[in-house]
């Protein structure tokens, strides 16, 4: 074997750490090919495993808390959406509350279930027993109302003008409801809407009942301690001083009942806007809100809202927005329920004389009593604004909404218009519901051109120009 000759190496390689240096590269390069090689192999071998390994697939896994349960869990906590075309031109921040977005597809879906919810509560209602609600409505609370109890087990009948927009009456016949439309005419006459919802309810059942007992003068209405709760019963274990609903006579709880949920007088109405639609706007501004608009049918809206945010700041200014034909305006301002075009022959309708539909209304109720005081202020707002609004909002934010809720919008522009706001003051109203519901009317040009209501959206950019405008109807 040959010796190894140091003399044929380089001169360099004589230096002790050139050559440390030169055998270290050498041991790093041959680690790095083999270790490489292994990782490849590894990683081949893995490949191979897994795709011969059988895997048992399983859906996405969800909180408990983000399964609703039924349709009444998709009830409330609704949007709060900024109206961006009237906020940037006047400078504030006027946000919607998107009503429209509940299951039955109004701000009543809040106010059936909570008439429902109080009268389940308190042993009134039970549910799967072949129970009647009974309901005078425009329309909205009708929808809501028979929604709900479809989903808890009760029968609905609905009585309702018959000039409403004839979507209303789809939707309540295709939810199941025994529908009776009715001529309108005013609250003290026996035929009004609401006055035959309510003896509705107190006859229900009683044919069958007065052909059972001896003494057909006995009663089978219960005691609820609220004059405006209507609970009658078919059981025979009825008496003439009146019937106590007791919760240990079988026969009592286990027959069908007859409930009028009366919206007008109910508190349940307002008491479904304290516990949830005001505390939803206090927390979803933050807050921060200036005023509270909103058009009153009922008045559960105004009352419930107003009252809350009231209660965690008194500045808050609780403004109504009311159409024409409506005497809540003149009740604001000048402390009497009237209205011009209820002078004799002046009007086109029997009730509300506006194409608006769900606010406006020319009586006192329990629920509007709660609202009067804490009103700061009212705008009436006519109807060729009202349709001027929606046709903005479709063309300039793809919003496309009912007659109240253009109303409402209406009324924010001349309030903060008349406070001079445009340093991002925060106005909240609601959005009561879409335009599904009004295309039959409100959406139907050529009616409207029937009722010598014109069309016209440059209406609301004059509106938005004048300088500390009321308006073109009177505030």
């Amino acid at each position: 074997m040959k010796s190894f000759n140091q003399s044929a190496l380089p001169p360099w390689f004589s230096n002790a750490t050139v050559r440390h240096i030169t055998y270290g590269i050498l041991i790093g390069f041959t680690l790095s090919v083999t270790s490489t090689a292994i990782s490849t192999y590894w990683r081949s071998q893995r490949r191979q495993g897994l795709s011969q390994k059988q895997f048992d697939f399983r859906p996405i896994e969800l909180r408990s808390d983000e399964v609703l349960h039924g349709v009444t869990g998709l009830i409330g906590n609704t949007p709060l959406v900024r109206i961006n075309s009237l906020s940037d031109a006047l400078g504030v921040e006027i946000l919607g509350k998107a009503e429209f977005v509940n299951p039955g597809g109004s701000v009543k879906d809040r106010v059936a279930l909570r008439i429902i919810e109080d009268a389940e509560r308190q042993g009134l209602l039970h549910p799967h027993t072949g129970s009647r609600i009974f309901e005078g409505t425009v329309g909205s609370t009708g929808i809501s109302i028979a929604t709900i109890a479809k989903a808890r087990g009760y029968d609905t009948t609905i009585i309702m003008p018959d000039d409403v927009a004839h979507e209303k009456v789809n939707a309540l016949q295709a939810l199941g409801a025994d529908v009776q439309r009715v001529r309108p005419t005013s609250i003290v006459d026996k035929k009004q809407y609401v006055n035959i919802a309510r003896r509705a309810a107190i006859e229900f059942g009683c044919s069958d009942i007065v052909k059972s007992l001896d003494d057909a003068h006995i009663s089978h209405e219960l005691q609820t301690g609220s004059p405006s709760v209507v609970v009658t019963t078919t059981s025979l274990h009825v008496h003439a001083e009146g019937t106590v609903n007791d919760p240990l006579d079988e026969d009592l709880q286990s027959k069908p009942r007859g409930f009028f949920a009366d919206q007008f007088d109910n508190h349940s109405n307002f008491e479904a806007h304290y516990d949830g639609t005001g505390p939803e706007i206090w927390r979803q501004t933050n807050g921060h809100i200036d005023a509270f608009v909103s058009g009153a049918g009922t008045g559960g809206t105004i009352a419930g809202t107003g009252r809350f945010l009231k209660s965690r700041d008194d500045d808050v200014q609780v403004v109504l927005a009311d159409p024409d034909g409506s005497g809540l305006y003149n009740k604001v301002k000048h402390g009497v329920m009237y209205d011009r075009r209820e002078a004799e022959g002046t009007k086109r309708r029997h009730q509300v004389d506006t194409v608006v539909e769900g606010i406006g209304i020319n009586r006192m109720t329990n629920n509007i009593d709660l609202a009067i005081p804490i009103i700061d202020d009212a705008f009436r707002i006519s109807d060729v604004e009202a349709v001027a609004m929606s046709r903005y909002l479709v063309q300039n934010d793809g919003l496309f909404l009912g007659s109240s809720s253009a109303c409402n919008l209406v009324a924010c522009v001349k309030f903060a218009k008349k406070k001079g706001w445009r340093d991002g003051q925060t106005l909240v109203t609601i959005l009561c519901d879409s335009g599904n519901r009004h295309y039959s009317k409100f959406w139907n040009d050529d009616y409207l051109r029937k009722a010598n209501i014109p069309v016209d959206r440059s209406l609301i950019d004059d509106l938005i120009a004048q300088p500390g405008s009321g308006g073109f109807s009177p505030q």
